[in-house]
């Protein structure tokens, strides 16, 4: 079997808190006299507490932000780092693209690196597009020939081709964007390490950076990407590294570590309305409570089973255009439908300063599993009131085909009735 492309060991970064380095020769000194006298206290080892932070303690004012990590990635995987934000997903790929030094282990890469981790970086504001091109292409370890033969196919990607000769500082954030990418991704590296940068551009970049991303892993070669969106990394990846407080919790399958994450994500529990504090809006009127049932009372929803929201809502005095939107999420965070008031016409212009509105659905077609509910409402055109998470129901197996068989929520969010029949062809006689 093939060495591992990437081979993370033990790998660790220990920040101090306030710590800019040196800014004099005073400073230097200082700190100088600072590392030999720490060297004298860790029994006669002669390592600094950097170097052996286990030995001498915790540093005063300092964090980890990765500690040991362990992990390896084998020539032409898709891999996938996931975790909240203060994970350490950015500082492992600063220490991978060698910007940053880690405290202690190590990371060996086995092919050229290109990396992707702040819009712009390495970039001369003065320079023009194409002299940054093959400025970043030979710091990538290019040659000017390679650089010249793929560098068409790099401004048409970036859709840069009017100003490929105008100084980069002129650039918005998402030309800095699509020409930084462009040239990461074209210009053949073993190794592509890409950061959440992508939130940056616009959805059909997105799409475009994915594809060329999934291009890239077809051909062979070897792609960490860090991203929020578990969409992107569900369809771009075959395994996934989950991070939590620098530390490795989990590495397997993409959907295995997804799901892991995603449900340890999830709120433990709702909190009532009426204490819920990080809501945004005005607040002219105000979501008092929300209760979720089936169509006959009950606490059960099944699939294909009708579901009756009611709510309650509070104001100073009589609302005129109120308008309530409730969004049902799935665990993954992806929008299942909407209930809207405005859509269907269902209530009257003005309303009592406070009371209950109720909600029935037709039969939901939601394959088995947990799903979220975040609240909208509006007075006139400004935000009144906005909770997220603000409330949950599970939806449970029921036979809605018939069959007793139902698809799986990991292949599926929503089913639909439908039927199945041979066509004309299949019911003429068989020739003799």
């Amino acid at each position: 079997m093939d060495k591992p492309i990437i081979e993370v060991q033990n790998l660790s970064k220990l920040y101090t808190l306030g710590s800019i380095g040196a800014t004099s020769l005073r400073e230097s000194a200082e700190m100088l006299w600072a590392a030999v006298t720490r060297k004298k206290r860790v029994n006669g080892t002669g390592l600094t507490a950097r170097f052996a932070p286990e030995q001498v303690g915790p540093v005063p004012h300092s964090f980890w932000a990765l500690r040991d990590v362990n992990f390896t990635v084998q020539p032409g995987e898709v891999i996938g780092l996931i975790g909240q934000n203060g994970a350490g997903k950015s500082t492992l790929l600063k220490i991978l693209s060698r910007i940053t030094e880690p405290t202690k282990g190590r990371a060996v890469l086995r092919g050229r690196v290109a990396s992707l981790l702040e819009v712009g970086t390495g970039f001369h504001p003065e320079l023009s597009g194409r002299d940054n091109i093959y400025l970043n292409g030979a710091i990538l370890g290019m040659k000017h020939a390679e650089i010249a033969r793929k560098f068409d196919e790099i401004v048409s990607f970036a859709e840069v081709e009017d100003f490929v000769d105008t100084p980069v500082k002129r650039y918005s954030s998402g030309m800095h964007l699509r020409l930084a990418f462009a040239v990461a991704a074209h210009l053949e590296p073993e190794i592509l390490l890409v950061d959440e940068v992508l939130a940056v551009g616009d959805a059909t970049f997105q799409k475009k950076c994915l594809g060329k991303m999934g291009d890239v892993a077809r051909q062979g070669r070897t792609v960490l990407v860090v991203s929020h969106n578990m969409a992107s990394i569900l369809s771009l990846c075959q395994r996934a590294v989950m991070l939590k407080y620098g530390t490795v919790l989990k590495v397997g399958p993409v959907q295995e570590i997804v799901h892991a994450y995603l449900e340890g994500s999830k709120p433990e529990e709702v909190v009532a309305l009426s204490d819920r504090h990080d809501r945004e809006g005005d607040g002219s009127v105000r979501y008092e409570s929300i209760a979720i049932e089936n169509a006959d009372g009950g606490s059960i929803i099944r699939t294909g089973g009708r579901c009756r929201v009611t709510i309650r809502y509070k104001s100073d005095k009589p609302v005129r255009q109120t308008r309530f939107l409730l969004t049902i999420y799935d665990l993954t965070h992806v929008s299942l439908f909407q209930l809207d008031t405005e859509a269907t016409g269902g209530l009257p212009e003005v309303l009592p300063a406070e009371g209950t509105i109720v909600c029935e659905t037709e039969p939901l077609p939601i394959t088995p599993g947990r799903c979220y509910i975040n609240l909208d409402l509006m007075h006139g055109h400004q935000m009144a009131d906005r909770i997220t998470y603000a409330a949950y129901f599970d939806v449970e197996v029921d036979d809605f085909y018939g069959t007793g068989k139902l698809p799986k929520r990991e292949w599926t969010m929503t089913v639909i009735k439908h039927r199945w029949a041979p066509g004309a062809e299949a019911a003429l006689p068989a020739a003799r």
